[in-house]
């Protein structure tokens, strides 16, 4: 019979939750022994990174805190404390980490079966659909791999957080901010499949889980409450599996 339990996560336990069932996915898996595996920094990116980096014994030297290119903070919050060198996104050839490369430096060689993943603002989890903000004049690192996922059928993932869901179509959202009267940011809707919380339970335990409800404080601060379904055995690994994230520090911490 199926049941059914609640769990809480933080966003940095929902950023490790993503990271470890991206580890176990099954393309992920294949693109590790040949192929071109394309991590663009950004906050969530760091916790995938990591936990592929383990998975193949190449973590040392990669430095979570880096390994971004923008983030959103308080007002007030002293970004002056986070900022560290960076060394650039995580660029691994047939199970080879190579470290001090960019998206910029392999996008013109990607290939058809290779993957990116690539982090995001905005999630419509209905739609399953994303996507990310630019402010960059030539569309950034998504603008750099554009024309391989479009013209060479490059594979791109979308790690992204439960926390960024929104209420519109993206489609909408993003002819709202693009307009011309529009200041800040524009907003590119991602050609690609998001990966969520939900989808990480699924790939990791086999059980179904569904957004129940959202917020907290005292640090748990943008949370959500997941409702994990599925038998006896897929829960016993979900308890287990999401257990062992309560330990999960703030991402600046």
């Amino acid at each position: 019979m199926e049941q059914t339990r609640q769990f809480v996560l933080t966003p940095s336990m929902g950023k490790r939750l993503i990271g470890r069932g991206l580890a176990a996915h099954p393309a992920i898996a294949a693109v590790l022994k040949k192929g071109t595996l394309a991590i663009i920094a950004g906050t969530t990116n760091a916790y995938v990174a990591e936990e592929i980096l383990a998975t193949l014994g190449q973590g040392e030297g990669f430095a979570r805190k880096g390994f971004r290119r923008g983030m959103t903070v308080p007002p007030g919050f002293n970004l002056a404390a986070l900022r560290s060198e960076f060394a650039g996104d995580v660029i691994v050839v047939d199970g080879k980490y190579r470290p001090g490369k960019t998206i910029f430096d392999v996008a013109d060689s990607l290939a058809a079966g290779d993957i990116v993943l690539k982090g995001a603002n905005a999630l419509n989890v209905a739609q399953r659909a994303a996507a990310v903000y630019i402010g960059d004049r030539k569309a950034g690192t998504i603008g750099a791999v554009l024309g391989a996922v479009v013209g060479r059928r490059v594979r791109l993932i979308v790690p992204v957080g439960l926390e960024k869901r929104v209420i519109e179509p993206i489609a909408d959202l993003a002819a709202l901010i693009n307009a011309p009267t529009t200041q800040g940011p524009g907003l590119l809707p991602l050609p690609g499949e998001p990966f969520t919380e939900l989808d990480a339970i699924a790939t990791l335990t086999g059980a179904t889980g569904r957004l129940l409800a959202a917020g907290g404080t005292c640090g748990a601060e943008g949370a959500i409450w997941l409702g994990v379904s599925g038998s006896a055995e897929q829960l016993e690994k979900a308890e287990a599996i999401l257990g062992n994230l309560a330990s999960e520090p703030m991402y600046h911490q």
